[in-house]
Order: C-alpha cells, then structure tokens, then sequence
C-alpha cells in the first residue's frame, strides 16, 4: 500500500529509539498516523512541528497498519505561530480538536480550512497559483484581528459539523426567514432571526453577521470576533468535549481570553 499527499501536523509522539508517530491531516486521505524513522533528528524535528504543512508518502505491507511516513516539508509556519502567544493558542486549540477527527476518513475541506487558518495565522499570503509569498514584514498578527477570529471559528463550525454535530445556521428556527438572523438556540444549535428573537435574547447565542459573511462590506468588530468563538466554544464544550469526558482545552480558553482583553 502507498499514497503521497500533503498534509498539516497536528502531533507527534515518541516511538522506539529515535523515532516518532506523527499524526497528519492530509487532504485526500483525513487524519492519518505512521511512523517517521529517525523523526527526532535534528533534520526532521523542525520540519515536524505542529502547524507545518509537508508532503507526505505513506507506505505499509497492509492497509491497517500503521506504516510509515517518508515526508519533505511544503510549508513551514510553525517558528512565526509559536513567536506569537495568541497564534500558538490558535494552533493548539484547533489541532487538538482535529485530533478528534476518526482516522483515515477524509475531509478536505477541513484540511483546506485549516491551511488557510494557520497561513493568516503565520501572516502568509498565496498568489492565485497558492504560491506562498515571503511573509510580511510586519508579522502575524491575531490579537485584536476579529477577521482572524472569524477564521478560526468558522473552521470549528466545519469540525463541528464534521464531528456530527453541525449547526443549522441557514434559517430562522422560528419563522424561516433566511436574513437578519441574530442570535443561535444554545439547544438546538438553530439560526434564530432578529425579530423573532428578541424577546429571548438573553437566553440565546449571539450570531454575529460577519461569521456568515454577511457583514455588508464592513469590519469585523472586536465584538464579532469575541461573539463567533463564544458561540462555538458553547456546542464545542457541550458536544464534544463533555459528552468525551474532555476538558476544554487550556488552549482555546487562553485564545477566547486575548481576544476578549483585545475588545477592552
């Protein structure tokens, strides 16, 4: 059994002497593990950190194996995402709920999302062709970007969904309305519209219209951004972690911290 395919590193473990388990999310063939022999040398440690994207060729005798990894790095973000605090509790929020994902079961647009995440994230920029630019001079930033926020929380709305257990976010629970819709069921994880809505506004989940691209032209505000990673941390906490016996990850409680400091 072979296949090549590139693919984001969400971890790795210790294997043997010298050696390491990496654990990839490829675009063709989902989260997969395998071994990388000789992974904790110094010419693979660097390229094997979490956020890199590599070219991956995966090998074994049979497909249940867990075969081994022959990799070349493609895109190497990971010493601009750990420089910057709020970048790397990104990184590891979202890694560590892609780890979630069940083995070999593809989702490429989730692996497309999360290169796009992690390449805001690290401040590169792709040309039509998705040739990478040198990164910009003044460095990434995601504090205080409520775009970048948005980002992030629409890649969990895609591991939510992947996960099972999407939102219904393209009409209003109560009346079907398709526009203005404002706030979310904590319950039913259902689009609720302004109007309708409003009457309960306390005890519903604030939508912000920049999160369904929606938002006329306009900046996102702090607030957009803070909203969006409120609304997806709820059915993240109630949904996959809790019903795992699953913390909330130090990580993304840091990230939803920075960006709320950022509003102040």
């Amino acid at each position: 059994m072979e296949w090549t395919d590139q693919g984001v590193v969400l971890g790795t473990r210790r294997q043997g002497e010298g050696h390491l388990v990496l654990d990839l999310l490829t675009a063709r063939h989902g989260r997969h593990l395998g071994l990388v022999r000789g992974g904790r040398s110094r010419r693979l440690a660097a390229a094997l950190q979490p956020g890199n994207s590599l070219r991956a060729t995966w090998r074994a005798r049979l497909d249940e194996q867990l075969g081994h990894f022959q990799v070349e790095p493609v895109t190497e973000r990971a010493a601009r995402l750990i420089a910057e605090p709020s970048a790397l509790f990104a990184l590891q929020a979202l890694a560590t709920l892609a780890r979630l994902l069940p083995e070999r079961d593809p989702h490429p647009e989730i692996h497309a999302a999360f290169e796009a995440v992690l390449d805001v994230l690290a401040g590169i920029a792709r040309d039509s062709a998705g040739m990478a630019a040198p990164p910009s001079a003044g460095g990434n930033s995601f504090l205080g970007a409520p775009a970048t926020a948005l980002l992030v929380a629409r890649m969990e709305l895609g591991l939510l969904e992947a996960l099972g257990f999407g939102l219904d976010l393209s009409a209003c629970a109560l009346s079907g309305a398709r526009d203005d819709l404002a706030f979310v069921s904590p319950k039913s994880g259902r689009a609720v519209a302004a109007g309708p809505g409003a009457p309960y506004a306390d005890r519903l989940l604030r939508l912000p219209p920049a999160l369904l691209g929606r938002q006329d032209g306009a900046d996102p505000s702090p607030a957009d951004g803070r909203d969006a990673l409120r609304l997806t941390g709820h059915f993240l906490d109630r949904h996959v972690f809790l019903s795992r016996g699953l913390a909330v990850p130090a990580a993304r409680v840091q990230l939803l911290a920075l960006v709320e400091r950022a509003e102040r």
